[in-house]
């Protein structure tokens, strides 16, 4: 199972609860994401009209492709249920949270299924804690392992 992961999320967001979804997708783009070929770079979901869409996922076109490639960024569906839809609504208009891709991969059955995170934005000085506190392990991961 292949497995594409939006490191930058965990950086700049607190995660609340997470979610998985299909995505409708052209033939041309799945076989790109199959060479792994795909960017999360400032990715974000927004909910219109009752039905979830992903914004800015930079899917490359496929080499092979012809006149009938896809748009690397152009807005793709989410599948999710409506009792689902209706539960992000709430929570993104009163709480203000955003909804931000986790990671995407292909499961057993060959589907793309991308994990969908409900989300918190991070102010500047927490990034800055979370980083000082990754180095300060690291910095201790390295002196016990000098040790030995």
């Amino acid at each position: 199972m292949k497995t594409f992961r939006n490191k930058k999320a965990s950086h700049n967001y607190y995660f609340i609860s997470e979610l998985e979804a299909g995505i409708v997708l052209t033939g041309t783009e799945i076989k790109s994401i199959r060479q792994g070929k795909i960017n999360f770079k400032d990715s974000f979901a927004k909910i219109k009209n009752g039905e979830v869409w992903l914004h800015n996922l930079h899917i490359s076109q496929y080499e092979m492709g012809t006149h009938s490639n896809h748009e690397p960024e152009r807005v793709r569906k989410l599948l999710l249920n409506k009792r689902e839809i209706k539960k992000l609504q709430k929570n993104v208009d009163e709480k203000g949270m955003s909804l931000v891709p986790k990671s995407l991969y292909i499961n057993e059955k060959g589907l793309v299924k991308i994990s969908l995170a409900l989300a918190k934005g991070k102010n500047v000085h927490d990034k800055r804690d979370v980083l000082q506190k990754k180095d300060i392990q690291r910095e201790m991961d390295r002196r016990n392992n000098a040790k030995y």
